[in-house]
């Protein structure tokens, strides 16, 4: 009797709150024994395969895949694109952060930085982003670096975590990085696009048998 009181309260919590500590899945069990899962992001330009590098990120990849597990991605977008306009230069494109209204979304815990790898902020690679000067306050937004950043590298400080490389669907970003951006007053960034770039989904490819 009691047993089943405590499923059906669990139920009926799993019900009511769709993401809750009872409830949501944890990215560390996703495709656990691989160690280069891939994920497929379907957004309004087209889709992007990146594939992932739990062996020298692996709390970043796990961080990432509970987002994608959840279906947190879902309705996102990349509110950044970036590009050096002086030096005909393009930076990054950042997302999965903010709805189509500018609203901020839903966020787990943060988590310790892994800039120190040996993974490089290359060109099409993806990264964790985080606050200013917060190296270990990343949760659920990440960029694509659009260009060879290695800046962005750990040097005397912490850098950015690259976590991940694009293995299809580089057109996809060269189209986004093209799109018309300005300053966007709600959330108070430059290089926001004007027109939504929408993240529809972010699903996990089949494992690849060897």
């Amino acid at each position: 009797m009691i047993k089943s009181l405590v499923k059906t309260i669990i139920l009926t919590t799993c019900l009511t709150f769709t993401v809750s500590a009872l409830c949501a899945a944890d990215g560390k069990f996703v495709q656990k024994s691989n160690l280069f899962p891939k994920v497929e992001l379907k957004t309004s330009h087209g889709n992007i395969i990146i594939e992932l590098d739990r062996s020298r990120a692996p709390i970043t990849v796990n961080n990432f895949l509970t987002y994608v597990a959840n279906g947190d991605y879902k309705g996102s977008i990349f509110h950044r694109v970036e590009r050096n306009e002086e030096n005909e230069q393009d930076f990054v494109i950042q997302g999965g952060g903010y709805d189509k209204d500018h609203d901020g979304m839903h966020t787990i815990a943060p988590i310790f930085n892994e800039s120190g790898n040996g993974m490089k902020n290359e060109m099409y690679s993806i990264a964790m982003a985080y606050q200013d000067r917060k190296p270990h306050s990343g949760d659920r937004q990440f960029f694509f670096n659009m260009d060879d950043n290695h800046h962005l590298n750990p040097g005397r400080g912490w850098g950015f975590a690259v976590f991940g490389s694009v293995s299809e669907g580089y057109e996809t970003l060269d189209k986004i990085m093209k799109v018309e951006t300005g300053y966007n007053e709600k959330i108070g960034y430059d290089f926001v696009p004007v027109k939504p770039v929408l993240i529809y989904d972010v699903i996990v490819l089949p494992e690849e048998k060897l």
